[in-house]
């Protein structure tokens, strides 16, 4: 993509990111589509990345284990403590990030 057409995917996807109680998100969990974004990354930025199949930066985030599948524990702590997380949608995958 060009950088003009990256800035307005970045402007969709920052008015699509929108806080969601976690337990709204269960049936992403367990359909194996929600994937967690570590705190110190940006949700959009994170998002384009993936929308634009930039495979060396995701490969290099999964690898230092920034992105990833919730794992069953993330999944219950949020669950028992009611968390609202942030998340953005980039079909199949619902992206997810603690405040």
């Amino acid at each position: 993509m060009n950088d003009n057409s990256t800035e307005i995917l970045r402007a969709k996807m920052n008015l699509e990111t929108a806080q969601i109680a976690w337990r709204e998100l269960q049936r992403f969990f367990a359909g194996g589509m929600a994937i967690a974004v570590a705190a110190e990354l940006d949700l959009v930025d994170v998002a384009v990345q993936i929308a634009e199949d930039n495979k060396v930066q995701v490969e290099e985030w999964l690898h230092e284990g920034k992105i990833g599948q919730v794992s069953d524990a993330q999944a219950k702590a949020w669950f028992d403590n009611d968390a609202t997380l942030w998340a953005l949608v980039v079909r199949p995958w619902v992206l997810v990030q603690p405040d």
